[in-house]
């Protein structure tokens, strides 16, 4: 996947302006695809040049003007081509991984305090994934929403942020646990 399928399915729902955009990659986006404002804007001004999305200009008058983006007709095209491509698998590259390998040879403290971080990390995500799925949801309970709610792509992408968010704290309180309990183990030996 390329960063302008993420653009562009993030343009379903309207127009965006590049800093609204940036704000609904960070909410809504960013469980399944990171990228920083300053890649958007430029992948923004790619789509734009390629016919993908247009942008008109809004005349503002008290904030500088700004220009608003939605997904032409080629551009739902692009998606329906890549939706229809066979998806690659995903893979884990991470640099805390890396450090908890070679953590029993390195020394455990700095890895230990790391896994507790990307915890604490996970803990805060997960409390704004739950809120982003009540606000997509409203007042529907959840299974209601999946089967007749008007749009369910963001909800169900939520939710995959949501699993994953879980599975990466509880892995990473289990490890930080077990090294802890080595080092201590190695302690009294």
């Amino acid at each position: 996947m390329a960063l302008r399928h993420a653009v562009l399915a993030a343009l379903l729902d309207g127009e965006f302006s590049g800093y609204q955009l940036a704000k609904a990659f960070d909410i809504g986006v960013a469980n399944f695809w990171h990228a920083l404002p300053q890649q958007l804007y430029a992948e923004l001004a790619k789509l734009e040049k390629d016919g993908l999305v247009a942008g008109r200009q809004v005349v503002q008058e008290t904030r500088p003007n700004k220009r608003l983006f939605h997904v032409t007709d080629a551009g739902r095209a692009e998606l329906e081509t890549f939706a229809a491509a066979t998806a690659k698998p995903s893979f884990i590259r991470d640099d805390l991984l890396v450090k908890v390998q070679a953590a029993d040879r390195i020394g455990t403290a700095p890895v230990i305090g790391q896994l507790e971080e990307r915890a604490a990390a996970a803990d805060a995500k997960i409390e704004l994934l739950g809120a982003l799925l009540r606000q997509l949801r409203g007042d529907r309970d959840e299974d209601d929403f999946l089967l007749h709610g008007e749009r369910i792509g963001p909800y169900l992408t939520c939710l995959r942020g949501l699993a994953f968010e879980r599975e990466h704290r509880d892995w990473c309180r289990r490890i930080a646990a077990v090294l802890r309990e080595r080092h201590r183990a190695d302690a009294e030996r």
